[in-house]
């Protein structure tokens, strides 16, 4: 992939700069593939997919396809990934569904960017076994239990305290990949498609069900990012708490008890705002976040900064520094991945850039066989098998 390929978006990011920070990702990949967090710290499935995506458009494609092909090599005999993965070794074994799911749309991405369908065929077993495993863990009320516990090095049981709300969004746009790739490859997964249908359902209607992690900003922009919740309803559900989490000027909290903006966060929900076609507010937050920029494209994760002239408490604890003192692969893909879909707009994008904004993924699914009691519209229309 030449430069002239690559993203950028007008006034906040080069193509040489997005360059730049691709390779700063490549430059923290273990031999073996794998994409920590930050040199020395551990892997999960869901940061190292992210992170290979955004070297796939950041023109490192060969780091990029090797670090997908090392996903299947961590792979559970059930389908599932474990947990936590330091130097290629496995250090919680317990299958995690949200990073176990995210496979899928690193796949897709990658058929979007590379047209190369023998890469799909190689991956595809993978993405099946784990995705046929993640919808095994659907509860009644559509959310998705968000773990399996281990005992005696082997599974045991579904986490008994529920379903995040935030990874079960991120579980939807991963079902949307898969029923694409399954299309695809003319290999249909109905019962993925009457999974999506209810957990969409779930996340549009019954997000006080899912465990209460409502300090986190996550839990309140993901069902937007994840395409569950859009148009108007999305418009109105990033109102409810736009200012508690957002610091002009600086991004946005990751938690909302603390002075402290995170880049990773704060282009995920540009990423949201584009996918609702609020691109000022996208690229206002894109070029707010810039001040953890450092030096060869790295990215600091967060800044806690000085909260006094916002009437927070007057303590002894550091103000106005990066922490953690650590550059993060994620928060560089986070940058990456939100140029791309705001180049579309104010600069120049790739073919997968549309990913988060969900345009190439399969539609949206029908709400059939509803377990919550309210009305399904397999009793309405009829069992179609087919989203609307």
């Amino acid at each position: 992939m030449t430069q002239a390929q690559l993203p950028y978006v007008d006034g906040i990011l080069t193509a040489s700069q997005i360059a730049e920070s691709a390779a700063s990702i490549a430059a923290m990949q273990e031999p073996q593939g794998g994409i920590p967090w930050t040199v020395g710290e551990h892997a999960d499935i869901w940061n190292h997919v992210e992170a290979a995506m955004a070297m796939l458009v950041g023109g490192q494609v060969e780091a990029a396809e090797k670090a997908l092909l090392w996903v299947p090599t961590m792979q559970h005999d059930n389908g599932s990934f474990p947990m936590k993965i330091v130097a290629g070794e496995v250090e919680d074994p317990r299958g995690e569904v949200n990073m176990s799911a995210y496979l899928a749309v690193g796949l897709w991405h990658h058929w979007l960017v590379r047209r190369d369908l023998d890469f799909v065929r190689q991956l595809w077993p993978s993405v099946r076994t784990a995705l046929d495993w993640v919808v095994g863990l659907q509860l009644p009320f559509g959310g998705i239990a968000w773990c399996e516990e281990w005992l005696d090095g082997r599974p045991h049981r579904p986490s008994p305290d529920g379903a995040l709300l935030a990874g079960s969004s991120s579980i939807y746009q991963s079902l949307r990949a898969g029923v694409a790739l399954a299309d695809l490859l003319d290999d249909p997964q109905p019962e993925w498609e009457l999974t999506g249908g209810r957990l969409g359902h779930a996340l549009r209607e019954h997000r006080d069900l899912f465990m209460d992690k409502s300090t986190y900003s996550m839990d309140w922009y993901y069902p937007v990012l994840g395409g569950a919740v859009r148009g108007e309803a999305g418009l109105a559900l990033l109102e409810t708490r736009w200012n508690e989490f957002v610091v002009p000027g600086l991004g946005i909290h990751c938690v909302d008890t603390n002075p402290w903006v995170t880049g990773a966060e704060t282009c995920e929900l540009a990423m949201a705002l584009d996918a609702l076609g609020d691109h000022r507010r996208a690229l206002r937050l894109l070029d707010d976040m810039q001040h953890l920029r450092a030096e060869d494209g790295k990215y600091w994760t967060g800044w806690v900064y000085d909260d006094h002239r916002a009437g927070g408490d007057q303590t002894d604890e550091p103000r106005d520094v990066f922490w953690p003192v650590e550059y993060t692969t994620y928060t560089a893909a986070a940058v990456i991945l939100a140029a791309d879909a705001l180049g579309e707009v104010a600069g120049h994008s790739t073919a997968g850039s549309g990913i988060m904004r969900g345009t190439s993924l399969a539609p949206h699914f029908t709400e059939l066989a509803l377990e919550c009691g309210c009305p399904s519209a397999d009793s309405l229309t009829g069992l179609t098998g087919r989203p609307l």
